[in-house]
């Protein structure tokens, strides 16, 4: 099958219960799509029955294409293929399960995101789930992997697929879980029926604390300011709240769980500001020159970890200590490493087609700055890599431009596929070449 529809299949992207979700091609304009079609798993088939399971797929579809709300992923259309019906997405690249780096054993440590990111991230699921409420839905399975990311960072909610209006019966079989493991609020086990907005609050609350952490919370939860330095007591009080078992204990609504976000937000930056007006002047780098590989390879996965010297969440064993100082006007000389760096990039995020162009481009026009602009290898823009700022780190103005935070590198990882590194959160990955993402150029 290379079609479904008038959809040229690009390749799969992922299954759940209900369905299957491929990236296609839109003729003739060769637009990027994700499509989900109805395909069940045998057990939720047998639990439920074809009819059952055909009515909820279709009542998701409609879910979702009557909500606007631009943290709310949007239906484009709609259609059967050899009678299965299916539905048309936009596509984005990113997640917050793949940013975080989990994995299908969700109890094993992930990595953290700085705290002024993961505030910006929950508001926006936090706005997106206020419009779901509102008409009374309820999405019971907020996850990592169910907020989807775009290329400027907005939040998207995804997979409706569990769920439906408040007061709605769903009938689920006594063998049906409803929700994810972890994720789920304590009474979708017990009742899945009488959950209300609140269950979707308690999985922000787990998410935002396994961003803030790196851990799931244990049982009964420690305070998460013991895990990260940039929370305190306020912060423990906020996410204890939030994931609190009792429904009753926790935030009313998600607009009044985003007013509490944004008071402990005012306070950080406030106590932030505090910290720089005292913090001592930053130690100077001690130049160092890292062998670092400057031709682009093909490497699959397997052997990528090693020769990129990551760990299992593919972040750099070792961090460069740079020295940056101006070589030129919009370039950076990085005298640990002996590279020179675009200061801001690409103004818009690229194919990597379209990135090998651009750096083409930069490469003729050499003349200009004198520079032999090309793309960088993996383990060149893993020198750019610094860990996850805390306390006085965050009173250190960023080199480069703080929203080109991830970057094409030159090398492959297959024939359809390249390696990228996400500069800001500090971990290696990949992506077919229909992605777009920056492109910072190098140059010796």
């Amino acid at each position: 099958m290379n079609r479904i529809g008038k959809y040229i299949i690009r390749g799969l992207l992922g299954r759940g219960g209900m369905g299957k979700v491929f990236q296609v091609e839109i003729p003739p304009i060769g637009k990027i799509a994700a499509l989900k079609l109805l395909a069940p798993h045998p057990v939720l088939l047998s639990l439920l029955g074809a009819d059952r399971v055909r009515e909820l797929f279709l009542a998701e579809a409609v879910t979702m294409a009557g909500l606007q709300h631009p943290n709310i992923v949007a239906v484009r259309d709609f259609g059967e293929a050899d009678g299965r019906p299916y539905y048309i997405m936009d596509y984005f690249f990113s997640n917050l399960g793949r940013l975080i780096g989990e994995t299908r054993r969700a109890e094993e440590p992930s990595r953290t995101i700085r705290l002024d990111r993961a505030i910006e991230l929950i508001r926006q699921t936090l706005s997106g789930l206020a419009c779901l409420h509102h008409f009374g839905i309820v999405h019971r399975d907020i996850k990592p992997f169910n907020l989807l990311i775009d290329e400027h960072g907005t939040v998207k909610i995804c997979d409706f697929g569990l769920s439906r209006l408040h007061g709605e019966p769903s009938a689920p079989p006594a063998q049906l879980k409803v929700g994810s493991p972890w994720y789920a609020a304590p009474e979708q086990e017990t009742d899945p029926d009488a959950v209300d907005p609140r269950a979707d609050l308690y999985a922000v609350g787990i998410t935002l604390v396994r961003m803030l952490t790196g851990e799931l919370p244990s049982n009964p939860p420690a305070p998460p300011s013991g895990a990260n330095p940039d929370l305190d007591e306020a912060w423990d009080e906020f996410l204890l709240r939030a994931i609190n078992r009792d429904p009753g204990r926790r935030f009313e609504s998600a607009a009044a769980m985003q007013l509490a976000l944004e008071r402990l937000e005012r306070s950080w930056h406030a106590r932030r500001e505090q910290v720089c007006r005292l913090a001592p002047p930053a130690p100077a780098p001690v130049p160092t020159r890292w062998p670092l590989r400057r031709t682009a390879v093909r490497i699959d996965p397997v052997r990528a970890q090693t020769q990129f010297g990551v760990d299992r969440l593919w972040r750099p064993a070792q961090l460069v200590s740079n020295d940056l100082a101006p070589a030129g006007p919009g370039a950076l000389h990085d005298r640990a490493t002996g590279l020179i760096w675009q200061q801001s990039g690409s103004p818009y995020p690229l194919t990597w087609t379209a990135a090998q162009a651009y750096v083409k481009e930069l490469a003729r026009r050499r003349t200009e700055d004198g520079h032999r602009w090309r793309l960088p290898t993996t383990p060149e823009l893993m020198s750019l890599v610094s860990r996850t700022p805390h306390g006085e780190d965050f009173c250190v103005a960023p080199a480069f431009d703080p929203l080109q935070g991830v970057l094409w590198s030159a090398d492959r990882r297959s024939f359809t596929a390249a390696w990228f590194v996400d500069v800001a959160m500090g971990y290696a990955g990949w992506q077919d070449f229909n992605a777009r993402i920056y492109v910072r150029a190098v140059a010796d």
